[in-house]
């Protein structure tokens, strides 16, 4: 399995796309960096400025579209979806853009200050209701989860056979990548002992809360972008945030949390067990994705953080 390589499209087809939507009335057309499965343009029109994102990946932003209304009808400042549709054999959505820029190009300082208000949002967004909603796992465009449970939706997440999507044919990467089959396997069984903890819990997942993902006009926070949706336990989106915060600026968001719920009166039982289910779960995405996209240093280190976890 070779790495995954995000789909290329011309400024010109961008515009060919727009045209449809809005005539002659958009300006600026202008790739932006990031994202690791959509290629993403901003525009602007009636000297307001929006996304718009592509991608060979089926369906992949239906979903995205119903969290969308979700979070941003709840005060959380997500990007609002405006429009879907197909270009060839492409999908794209077009969201309203976020000022700022994320929250990893700001210095240490910067970062450490705003830190609070990325708890303080972190904790709004995995609280908002999900009103008649089922299921555990990814999100569909429906809004309901895919599965009946947290466990189902780990063990479907790594069956061998996945038909179809980013996965298929993913067991390869024991052999054509760094991907260790011992090593997966064991942090496999780790995170099916301590998910038991994690599983009687539903709620809202971000699914990539990390720095890139969170936008910043320097003084304050100004949005989150780029959601990997789910129902489960919020500690995934602590796991994730924690893990991040800690590689790249050695802070303990953990304990920044802890701190915030008890102001908050939030009471959380079996903390440091779900924090475990949680870190096993991502890392184990992790490990997977980074091997998938030949980062292999990335891969090392996680690895090495994870057999260390307990």
């Amino acid at each position: 399995m070779t790495a995954y390589i995000k789909p290329t499209i011309k400024i010109s087809e961008v515009k060919v796309v727009l045209n449809k939507h809005y005539n002659s009335d958009v300006t600026g057309i202008t790739p932006i960096n990031g994202g690791n499965l959509s290629t993403v343009f901003s525009f602007t029109l009636y000297d307001k400025e929006f996304v718009i994102k592509f991608s060979d990946i089926a369906g992949v932003y239906e979903t995205e579209k119903f969290i969308s209304t979700l979070l941003s009808s709840q005060g959380i400042p997500f990007p609002l979806c405006i429009g879907l549709g197909n270009f060839e054999s492409l999908n794209y959505l077009i969201s309203e853009k976020i000022s700022g820029h994320s929250l990893n190009s700001c210095s240490y300082e910067e970062q450490h200050r705003m830190l609070p208000e990325v708890i303080q949002i972190l904790t709004r967004m995995n609280h908002v209701s999900l009103g008649t909603t089922k299921g555990y796992g990814l999100i569909q465009s429906s809004g309901n989860g895919t599965y009946s449970s947290w466990k189902e939706h780990i063990i479907a997440s790594y069956t061998e056979e996945q038909a179809g999507g980013f996965w298929q044919g993913w067991y390869s990467l024991f052999k054509t990548s760094c991907l260790e089959k011992d090593v997966f396997d064991e942090c496999y069984n780790r995170l099916l002992a301590y998910s038991t903890y994690n599983e009687p819990h539903r709620y809202f997942i971000h699914g990539d809360f990390h720095q890139y993902n969170i936008l910043t006009n320097g003084q304050k926070l100004t949005g989150v972008v780029d959601s990997n949706g789910k129902y489960g336990d919020f500690f995934i989106d602590l796991a994730t945030l924690d893990w991040h915060l800690k590689t790249h600026l050695k802070l303990d968001a953990v304990q920044r949390y802890q701190n915030y719920q008890q102001e908050m009166g939030i009471t959380i039982p079996n903390f440091t067990e779900r924090l475990i289910g949680a870190k096993y779960y991502n890392g184990l995405i992790g490990l997977r994705f980074y091997a998938k996209m030949g980062w292999n240093d990335s891969y090392f280190e996680l690895r090495d953080d994870l057999l260390s976890l307990i």
